[in-house]
């Protein structure tokens, strides 16, 4: 069963943006995908199971951005 999850993140304005946002976050283990939405500010997550908040905020940090909240 997959689980998506959006999430909020702010100061991305660019392909190195999206590209560093979903590399830090592809290689958390349950992850499947990770979709990028630009112009909306919006990092949308399919994983095997569900991820703890925490760990999104930390990967999201190691790319040098910054979770703002959980959109759904």
């Amino acid at each position: 069963m997959s689980v998506s999850a959006t999430y909020n993140v702010s100061g991305m304005s660019c392909q190195h943006c999206v590209d560093a946002v979903s590399g830090e976050l592809s290689k958390l283990e349950p992850v499947q995908t990770v979709a990028v939405d630009l112009s909306a500010g919006a990092v949308t997550v399919t994983s095997d199971a569900p991820l703890d908040v925490e760990v999104v905020r930390a990967a999201v940090d190691e790319a040098g951005y910054d979770l703002v909240d959980r959109a759904s």
